[in-house]
């Protein structure tokens, strides 16, 4: 029988345990992943409790805490705290989604944050998404067309609007794409279907001129194949977008391409 066991220096030991603050009535426990690649140890789960009444409703909020109250080393992205920029995206309770958005309230039990899986770990809860991006850049991701500009912009109607609602939304939180197994598996070739997305989104585009060329570019055995419709992608998203309809739209354009 196979076993399957992570390395050595990956295994994650016990951290630190912080002490409950004082005269505290609701108290909860963050288990947060901690690496230092400087320090040479493994990573560890450190254990914070915060008082709930003294706290803001989310999840970044109590990292905030953590951050400016009791360890000032705790180590994570964020910036517009709204949803919009997708900083402080992270698996919370084995769920990936934005820090900023989801509510302590809806949590039960002690709340557990690492970093976004399957990529390399900068510090703390940090991943490292120079892949990802560079992939992004791959798609192109501008308007491209032949026509001459006019001098104002240029139109579309509203049925030709209507066709983006669904993937301009997506903020490039990379959670859908951190929760597929195919990405996992093929993180090199595989685009993901966060740049797919974005990928349809320009192919879709009424402005844009450059549909024939950029389905060119995807038409490969691994940047859009490497889909087996799992759906984690969808399930997952934490703006409620259909990254696994966008990936089987791209199927279907490339189908009817070749008939």
């Amino acid at each position: 029988m196979v076993e399957f066991a992570l390395p050595k220096n990956s295994k994650i030991k016990k951290g630190k345990v912080w002490p409950k603050p004082d005269g505290a009535k609701t108290v909860k426990a963050f288990k947060v992943y901690r690496w230092d690649p400087d320090s040479g140890e493994n990573p560890r789960l450190d254990t914070y409790h915060l008082d709930l009444d003294d706290c803001g409703p989310m999840v970044l909020d109590a990292l905030i805490k953590i951050k400016d109250e009791v360890d000032a080393t705790l180590t994570f992205r964020r910036s517009c705290r709204e949803g919009v920029c997708g900083s402080c995206a992270m698996n919370i309770d084995g769920t990936n989604t934005l820090a900023c958005t989801k509510y302590l309230s809806d949590m039960k039990g002690d709340v557990k944050v690492y970093p976004l899986p399957h990529q390399p770990v900068v510090k703390d809860l940090v991943p490292d998404l120079t892949q990802a991006y560079a992939q992004y850049t791959a798609i192109e991701p501008w308007l491209k067309a032949e026509t001459p500009a006019p001098e104002r912009e240029r139109p579309q109607s509203p049925e030709e609007r209507a066709r983006l609602d669904g993937l301009w939304e997506c903020i490039l939180c990379f959670s859908c794409s951190t929760s597929c197994p195919s990405y996992w598996w093929n993180g090199d070739r595989y685009l993901g279907p966060a740049v797919l997305l974005q990928a349809y989104r320009w192919i879709v585009d009424s402005r844009d001129e450059a549909a024939g060329e950029r389905l060119d570019e995807l038409e490969d055995p691994f940047r859009l194949y490497r889909c087996h419709t799992i759906m984690n992608c969808t399930r997952t998203c934490p703006k409620n977008l259909n990254p696994g309809k966008a990936i089987a739209e791209l199927k279907k354009l490339m189908l009817e391409r070749r008939g």
